[in-house]
């Protein structure tokens, strides 16, 4: 596959991941854009054989300083919490669709409440995809450290989860 298309296909992959993953940190959706775009302007600059084999894990390493530095050169935070950025309005909706919207909302407001680092390494996982291994290195966090912030945040999640139900049973 040409390069061209290489960067094509990882662009397809990842630059929603990476725009939801910027925007956490930033705060803000535009800013989260031009990180991710910075990002793959980086990719187009780097020799395809040295990232290849490590591709998630570097575009999330890269995006990750990216977003870190424009939080820390721009001291204005956004003061809302960027709503779900794969949710596309519709018309229609049926009601499993509301439902099923409802409970991402409920847990992006639960994810939300965790400490910063527990947040992170859920969305790493499971809205980037990556394996403990990778996000290790993203953070540089150790393996066993990621796991033990896996474990306590799904713990965390799972708790006030629980709690919500309780009340609604009320």
């Amino acid at each position: 596959m040409p390069d061209s298309l290489w960067i094509r296909a990882a662009l397809e992959r990842h630059e929603s991941a990476l725009i939801a993953f910027a925007a956490r940190i930033t705060g803000d959706l535009e800013s989260a854009r031009d990180v991710a775009q910075e990002t793959f302007l980086k990719l187009c600059a780097e020799r395809r054989e040295d990232v290849e084999p490590r591709l998630a894990e570097w575009l999330f390493t890269v995006c990750r300083h990216a977003a870190l530095d424009l939080r820390r050169r721009d001291s204005r935070r956004c003061a809302t919490e960027t709503a779900d950025m794969d949710t596309h309005a519709g018309t229609g909706s049926t009601l499993t669709e509301v439902e099923t919207q409802d409970a991402s909302t409920r847990a992006l407001v639960l994810l939300g409440r965790l400490p910063a680092a527990q947040q992170e390494v859920l969305r790493l996982r499971f809205h980037g995809g990556l394996s403990y291994k990778e996000i290790a290195r993203v953070t540089g966090q150790s393996i066993g450290n990621v796991g033990w912030l896996m474990h306590m945040g799904l713990k965390a999640l799972l708790a006030q989860l629980a709690g919500d139900a309780v009340e609604g049973m009320v």
